[in-house]
């Protein structure tokens, strides 16, 4: 995973906004597509005394270490020229690509993931595990089917997509 780091930004102190993210996503999403790369995710998050604000975009082949650094540098500046700021207190701006176990969002994402090796994990358990790794089968709007193996038996669980947190690639060991 390729991971730009550009240093303390500090806009204000106040309480943190909830849609930060929904603020952020459609700039991004602007000058990620304008050099046709893909925004994979957008996150706001608190790690310590630190917020992140963080890019994870893509492109056939991959991305590299410069072009994150561009996009770095234009959303950077289109943030600093935001008035009022969108984010009101200080934070690392972090632009990357999603890495080996790219996160599974968009419809798109999970299309493409058909028969790769993913991770998902549950609200609740279903068949008494909240975590599922396996080949992924099928795709509905509705559900996953995934093939995984349970000691050494071959089995096969179809999941509402409502009951899962979060999905991922993951890398087979």
């Amino acid at each position: 995973m390729l991971t730009l780091f550009i240093g303390l930004i500090w806009i204000g102190g106040a309480n943190v906004s909830n849609n930060v993210v929904e603020t952020i996503q459609p700039l991004a999403q602007a000058i990620v597509a304008a050099h046709q790369f893909e925004l994979v995710d957008v996150e706001f998050v608190r790690e310590g005394q630190s917020w992140y604000l963080r890019l994870y975009i893509d492109k056939p082949g991959g991305i590299n270490i410069e072009e994150c650094a561009m996009v770095s540098d234009e959303l950077s500046e289109k943030l600093d020229g935001m008035d009022p700021d969108p984010i009101p207190q200080a934070y690392f701006l972090e632009v990357s690509s999603p890495g080996a176990e790219r996160p599974l969002k968009k419809e798109a994402d999970y299309q493409q993931a058909i028969g790769k090796y993913i991770h998902v994990g549950l609200y609740q358990k279903t068949e008494g595990k909240k975590v599922f790794e396996g080949d992924l089968a099928a795709v509905t709007p509705e559900t996953l089917t995934i093939n995984y193996l349970d000691k050494t038996r071959h089995k096969t669980i179809t999941i509402d997509r409502q009951q899962i947190s979060q999905a991922r690639l993951a890398v087979k060991f």
